[in-house]
């Protein structure tokens, strides 16, 4: 396996280098590419984070180099990662989607003059916009984002949190966007080492009395008070109101609360995604995972970039997993998807 990250020096990038050579995912023989951009400081920095991580990874570092154009590299795995994250610039999707675009189409140009098409994997914000960008260049299959299984991790992780059971213990998924459109998968909910009865009883607070429908606006408010509480410096009231929220509500919210407070970004955890897929991919088994990717009537009533399960496999995904949910959860696909594209369409007319 060979393996590049685009936006390699940013700090998921980095991240995400040093959790792939931690984990061993890249075999003796492989390589790494770290990609940045060129010019100024981001290049000069790809020196010594190659340094950095021969020095910390010695003993199992496949080989390592630095360069400022994926097309020069012979990766069979294109991570993508550059691009800017949300801030006082970008405090939105439409701003930071008009901030990356012209990020994606040069990705996606330098990855088009490859000698052989490689699987991409999205991380870089907003995903589904670079999954529409990156579809011109690389086959749809071949194609898949990340967000959606870090998305996942953290409703698995605050579910667990509230039944006292460990994350393992816990299948659970988000769909649709990522963003103020992700849709918790509440009917396909599965828990092991818990009392059935809490169990229902977490459903019951989650789905009684709630409208999927309303999620978004849900999301929006609580998302906006946190921050408030942010700007005030009043941190532990923020925290203490997040940590309120019902599992879906946190799992949307606290990595906005993580970013506005840990110093930089949600890094460890967004790495840790995007190295289990590039973990599932390059084992070489068949693994069901929830994943952004581009839906051509694969989903009934779907078209476009959205997360769905799918079957992943060394050559990308193969097909969606059909699943049984219910007509409030494919509403609400159908509405993630109207979502994606309205930003996706916005941001190519400006």
């Amino acid at each position: 396996m060979k393996l590049a990250i685009i936006g390699a020096t940013g700090s998921c990038g980095r991240q995400v280098a040093a959790q792939i050579l931690a984990r061993g995912i890249l075999p003796p023989d492989g390589a790494l590419d770290l990609i940045g951009h060129a010019g100024g400081a981001h290049e000069m920095e790809l020196w010594g984070l190659r340094a950095d991580l021969h020095d910390a990874f010695a003993d199992r570092a496949p080989r390592i180099e630095v360069g400022t154009n994926v097309a020069e590299s012979h990766a069979d795995i294109v991570v993508m990662m550059a691009g800017a994250t949300i801030s006082s610039l970008a405090s939105d999707r439409s701003q930071l989607a008009e901030l990356n675009h012209a990020i994606f189409v040069e990705s996606a140009a330098d990855v088009a003059r490859m000698n052989a098409e490689p699987i991409v994997i999205v991380q870089s914000n907003p995903v589904e916009l670079a999954l529409d960008v990156f579809s011109g260049v690389v086959s749809r299959n071949r194609i898949l984002g990340a967000a959606a299984w870090s998305d996942s991790l953290r409703f698995r992780r605050e579910i667990a949190a509230d039944l006292g059971v460990t994350r393992p213990m816990v299948d659970a998924e988000m769909w649709g966007q990522h963003g103020d459109h992700l849709v918790p998968m509440w009917s396909t909910i599965r828990v092991r080492g818990a009392k059935q009865s809490l169990v229902d009883d977490l459903l019951g607070r989650a789905t009684q009395d709630r409208k999927l429908s309303d999620l978004p606006e849900e999301i929006r408010v609580a998302r906006a008070h946190a921050l408030s509480l942010i700007e005030r410096d009043d941190v532990p009231a923020a925290y203490a109101f997040v940590q309120a929220q019902l599992p879906d509500v946190r799992a949307a919210i606290k990595p906005f609360f993580t970013h506005f407070t840990a110093g930089r970004t949600t890094e460890l955890a967004t790495a840790h995604a995007v190295t289990d897929v590039v973990g599932f991919i390059g084992s070489g088994m068949k693994m069901a995972i929830p994943a952004q990717v581009l839906i051509d009537g694969d989903w009934p009533g779907l078209h476009g970039p959205v997360a769905v399960p799918v079957l992943t496999d060394p050559t990308g995904w193969s097909q969606v997993v059909p699943e049984e949910i219910s007509p409030e959860e494919q509403t609400a696909l159908v509405d993630a998807v109207d979502a994606i594209s309205a930003l996706n369409a916005s941001v190519k007319e400006t």
